[in-house]
């Protein structure tokens, strides 16, 4: 059986690869199809460096947005204890309900930060009182922050 030959992506290839991937194919798949379609190129010692040095960028970009989302977490964690204000009536229940978007204008109020509504989950708010909102900042980086909903 033939040596497997390696090429480099220039393309997304359907049950093979991602554009830049490096993969090992058969030598008639490489010659016949990938490289004169400009699918691939054979891989050279270059090519490596270059595709090294490509994903050494892209983990350290994955890396400064993994700190910059842990560092909104403990900004928000710091001030943690934010009061929305609403019309309330008998026995403490309040008027409509608590939003995801009511959310986002009192940490843009308090923190200055930019959150998207997507990325809140509120518990389902008909009282008065405090309650726990989980937002996403990250795959790995979840913020757990106090919410007090008061009266007008």
């Amino acid at each position: 059986m033939a040596q497997k030959v390696q090429l480099l992506l220039n393309k997304n290839v359907e049950k093979l690869g991602k554009r830049g991937d490096v993969v090992d194919v058969a030598p008639g798949y490489a010659r016949n199809y990938l490289v004169p379609q400009g699918f691939a190129v054979v891989v050279t010692p270059g090519i490596l460096r270059q595709v090294e040095q490509r994903k050494e960028k892209e983990r350290q970009r994955l890396q400064a947005i993994l700190e910059e989302a842990k560092s909104r977490k403990t900004a928000l964690q710091t001030i943690n204890n934010f009061v929305i204000r609403k019309q309330v009536g008998e026995q403490e229940a309040i008027f409509g309900t608590v939003t995801t978007q009511d959310v986002v204008d009192v940490i843009k109020q308090s923190a200055g930060l930019d959150i998207e509504r997507q990325d809140i989950t509120v518990p389902e708010i008909k009282k008065t009182g405090k309650y726990s909102v989980s937002i996403k900042l990250h795959t790995e980086v979840t913020a757990e922050i106090t919410v007090e909903v008061a009266p007008l």
